[in-house]
């Protein structure tokens, strides 16, 4: 009889992962701590040992993972701003089933770390106003993903498959940032 394995251990990283799983594959409003903990294959009070504070902190963590985007320092600010940019709407785009979450979890922990070296990294750029830059290129970070999401049939019962890369979007999405870097720069 071959030797049964040990289970995997229970981490806020493995939790994280199975719930961005199943609010992206059922949505949020199916992610229970009790179907988060028959995926993991635990107690649903197990969870509770890696978050204390239950669904109220899964629901922090979701935001802060899909929030929480860090960047090199580019060449120029607007470099930076255009990769902070691209690699905050692909982490999004990758979990639509949190996207609600990053829209209104006010930013903390990570999140807010992040935010600061984003508006420390366009000041060094040379960027005046970078808090005010980085909140704008946030909102139509948001934003882009929204409509993108929406558009895409992703919470829609009646779409079969939804559509996961649109090269229009894509278009619009680079366009729309570029308007607002210009813009920016004045």
């Amino acid at each position: 009889m071959p030797a049964k394995r040990p289970p995997v251990p229970l981490s806020r990283e493995r939790i994280i992962e199975a719930a961005l799983h199943i609010a992206d594959s059922q949505g949020l409003r199916r992610l229970t701590m009790r179907r988060l903990g028959d995926a993991l294959q635990v107690e649903a009070m197990a969870i509770y040992h890696h978050l204390p504070r239950g669904k109220e902190a899964l629901m922090d963590a979701l935001a802060e993972h899909v929030t929480a985007v860090h960047v090199e320092q580019g060449p120029t600010w607007q470099e930076t701003a255009k990769a902070w940019c691209r690699a905050s709407r692909e982490l999004l785009r990758d979990h639509p089933g949190v996207l609600a979450l990053a829209l209104t979890k006010p930013p903390k922990g990570a999140t807010a770390l992040a935010i600061r070296e984003q508006v420390e990294q366009l000041a060094d750029g040379g960027l005046d106003g970078a808090a005010e830059a980085v909140r704008a290129l946030r909102a139509f970070v948001f934003g882009s993903v929204a409509v993108e999401v929406q558009q895409s049939g992703w919470a829609d019962p009646e779409v079969d498959e939804w559509v996961r890369r649109d090269e229009r979007a894509d278009l619009d999405f680079e366009r729309g940032l570029d308007a607002l870097l210009k813009g920016l720069q004045t």
